[in-house]
């Protein structure tokens, strides 16, 4: 019961922080606070909405669930009414982030990982299909986010996110045998441990590069 409750802090430490993170994208982008609310909500928990829908797991928690639902909308309003201290601080919100970014991923590898087991699937079976939605829980709603605002999706172009969270549903898999609250806690772990270290060593994916090549991303 206490691992399920800090388990729930950190789901609500990343929904803040994703939020917070889509309202300040709609903020940069001059939206107004239907705009703001919008975006901080997509960017909290559409990952896991599509994660749902994909599983057949009709209406969505996100949707029904509305302590989720508020939290996120609650987190966008203070950003929107404290816009220029919370732009501020930006940089701050890339920790509770990195924590959020790891909670998505083991919750979206537990949640894949039991339907596959409810349906027959063993493990090396459903190792894609768990890294799959750990990556789409954790990073879909950044996806849904800057596909609003106009900009190529961030985690299609820079920086080590979205591979974390699937590197994070076979660390889920590989470590399930010790139980489903050991290999939870070492998924969140391992993701933040991920993230945090590839925001200090700047750490990016190969790309392809051309002389020629255009910006990803216009200024509007």
């Amino acid at each position: 019961m206490h691992a399920e409750a800090v388990l729930e802090v950190l789901n609500y430490v990343g929904i803040v922080a994703f939020a917070v993170s889509g309202a300040l994208k709609a903020g940069e982008k001059n939206m107004d606070l239907l705009g703001v609310i919008t975006l901080g909500f997509s960017t909290a928990l559409a990952g896991g909405i599509i994660r749902d829908v994909l599983l057949g797991r009709v209406p969505p928690v996100n949707l029904i669930y509305l302590p989720y639902s508020l939290t996120a909308v609650a987190a966008s309003v203070a950003t929107f009414i404290l816009y220029p201290r919370v732009r501020s601080y930006k940089d701050l919100f890339l920790y509770p982030d990195a924590v959020g970014l790891g909670a998505f991923s083991a919750i979206g590898a537990d949640v894949a990982a039991s339907f596959a087991l409810k349906h027959g699937y063993s493990a090396s079976e459903s190792w894609f299909l768990v890294a799959a939605l750990a990556s789409i829980t954790a990073a879909g709603g950044g996806v849904v986010r800057d596909v609003l605002a106009g900009e190529i999706p961030q985690i299609l172009r820079r920086e080590i996110y979205a591979t974390a969270a699937a590197v994070g549903g076979i660390i889920y898999l590989a470590t399930l045998p010790a139980g489903r609250e050991a290999a939870m806690f070492t998924t969140i772990a391992s993701v933040t441990a991920i993230r945090i270290v590839s925001l200090w060593r700047r750490w990016e994916l190969p790309k392809i590069t051309t002389p020629d090549a255009q910006p990803l991303v216009h200024d509007a």
